[in-house]
């Protein structure tokens, strides 16, 4: 059976005061050897599927020998942009098959307060698409992903300390 995209609108039929989750998943980083989650970790979700050593890359001073968080990020923000413009696409009623988006993520100092901070770029390619007809749409999946939403706007984010 193939495999069928997930069935899902862009109509504004949502009128609450809250998120509603569709769905929902923990991921916990453990700090390995290093006890440095980001140098030596391990990623795995409560589902067991994602299972994977993190470690720093080798730009960073790492041994690059893993996958980094900014990788993992970048996968999500380019899966989820292309899930955004693929359901555009078909309500418009234009083949999504070929597109392709690339998403750089780039991790360095913020020069406001000297900590940290991510810059994101996203390059869609949509061959044999007239540029007239891409453009709504990119702008249409741009208001849909919530990746996109959360690299605007801020994500609300709760920080607990479990006892």
């Amino acid at each position: 059976m193939p495999i069928q995209p997930p069935d899902l609108s862009t109509e504004k039929d949502f009128d609450g005061e809250s998120v509603t989750p569709l769905y929902t998943t923990t991921v916990t980083v453990t700090g390995g050897a290093g006890a440095h989650g980001r140098a030596s970790g391990r990623a795995r979700s409560d589902d067991g599927v994602l299972d994977l050593d993190l470690r720093t890359p080798a730009e960073l001073g790492g041994d690059g020998r893993g996958t980094n968080p900014e990788q993992l990020f970048a996968a999500g923000f380019a899966a989820c942009f292309h899930g955004a413009l693929s359901l555009v696409a078909r309500q418009a009623a234009l083949d999504p098959t070929a597109i392709s988006v690339e998403t750089t993520v780039a991790f360095g100092r913020d020069p406001e307060d000297g900590g940290y901070l991510l810059h994101v770029d996203l390059v869609v390619r949509w061959p044999n698409i007239a540029r007239e007809i891409a453009t709504p749409l990119l702008t249409q999946a741009d208001s849909l992903c919530p990746y996109v939403k959360m690299a605007w706007q801020g994500t609300p984010t709760t920080i607990t300390l479990a006892s």
